[in-house]
């Protein structure tokens, strides 16, 4: 009779993570990674030690260099942790090992024309929109739609970046000035009552699990606050969204998590624009629910069985602007959190987030209360 050898621990390959891009999302895609005993490389041509350098290998090289290619190929997975990577890479990477999300997410999710396109051909409702290429193309656009409206750019725009509204016609044309090097997208403005999210996240065999719908508050195109779950939310716009959802899973034939940022007008949810990767609106996960956005992204794309997406308890985020806050004054408070995501102070950077949850809503608003005052003593931008 044969025995088997089995391979000592110490001789044991630990599962090797790719990582896209190397900043505090990939940070706590490490953290989250180590728990489970993976091993992370990230690639990104920073100059700056980033977040990510703390929790696994940095090649600080470009996305397309033949070393850094050579390397990623060589990983069990390869995955991304911001939507700006260029798509050609990630296909050449893709040509030898895993990618997920899939690079056609990847590049949908780049183009906003491309992204409202795809939502419209999957009956998922978008504000009116309008491809600008030109001056003219503009004026007519500003014609069908009215005003006010939203220029942005249809690339690379972020925490408000590339986008402004137009209220007058020299709104308009100042704006075109400022943004019109680049492809523009017109869109009609929302009165929105609120901003959402949704978190979800399906497995290369088709499972499937979604966060509950959060509410988000913005100023100056910055994320300040997620409340989880989003408050007096009827049930039916839960499953509404994951209808969505699910069918931009189908379509994209996606793996990972996959946030999508919805408008809330009535009954109505008129999707704003989707993220193929972890989400800044999914960070209260880390503390207040059962399995965090990032662990389960692993889980996702290792081919694992996904986590609980439950509460632990009502939770909420609030992110730290330009500068961190007092952590002794945050951590006084009961079930508070600070995450420091080891970046320099600047004018409108994210450098960390801190979680909070409380017991009951009346609670967590008490402790929300506190917080948001030793945070926003500390902003900067």
């Amino acid at each position: 009779m044969s025995s088997s050898n089995p391979t000592p621990d110490a001789e044991r390959k630990p599962t090797r993570v790719g990582v896209l891009g190397a900043g505090q999302l990939g940070r706590m895609l490490g953290l989250a990674g180590r728990e489970l005993g993976l091993d992370f490389m990230f690639v990104d041509p920073v100059e700056e030690t980033p977040p990510a350098a703390c929790v696994g290998e940095h090649l600080g090289l470009d996305y397309d260099s033949p070393e850094a290619l050579e390397r990623l190929a060589a990983c069990d997975v390869v995955t991304y942790e911001f939507e700006n990577v260029p798509v050609a890479p990630a296909q050449a990477i893709a040509a030898r090992t895993r990618v997920f999300p899939p690079v056609l997410a990847l590049a949908v999710a780049q183009d906003r024309l491309h992204e409202k396109t795809c939502f419209g051909e999957l009956g998922i409702p978008t504000p009116p929109f309008r491809d600008i290429t030109s001056a003219g193309d503009l004026a007519s656009g500003l014609a069908e739609l009215g005003y006010p409206a939203v220029l942005k750019t249809r690339r690379f725009g972020y925490d408000g970046r590339g986008q402004a509204v137009l209220q007058t016609a020299d709104d308009a044309e100042r704006a075109y000035a400022e943004l019109g090097t680049v492809p523009l997208l017109l869109e009609g403005f929302v009165a929105f009552e609120r901003e959402l999210s949704l978190i979800g996240a399906r497995s290369a065999n088709g499972e499937v699990r979604f966060y509950p719908l959060v509410e988000n508050h913005h100023r100056a195109g910055i994320l300040r606050l997620t409340l989880a779950p989003a408050p007096n939310l009827a049930p039916e716009r839960q499953a509404l969204a994951e209808g969505y959802m699910r069918a931009l899973f189908e379509r994209l034939d996606y793996v990972g998590v996959l946030a999508l940022e919805l408008f809330q007008i009535g009954g109505r949810l008129i999707a704003n624009e989707m993220a193929p990767r972890v989400h800044n609106s999914g960070h209260y996960s880390i503390e207040g629910a059962r399995t965090s956005q990032f662990e389960q992204h692993l889980r996702a794309v290792l081919g694992l069985p996904l986590g609980s997406t439950e509460l632990v308890e009502p939770s909420a985020m609030l992110n730290c602007v330009g500068a961190l806050p007092d952590a002794s004054a945050v951590l006084a408070v009961p079930d508070a959190h600070l995450h420091d995501y080891g970046k320099a102070p600047r004018e409108r950077r994210k450098v960390g987030h801190v979680t909070v949850r409380a017991p009951d809503v009346g609670t967590l608003a008490d402790r929300l209360a506190t917080l948001k005052s030793i945070v926003e003593r500390a902003e900067v931008g």
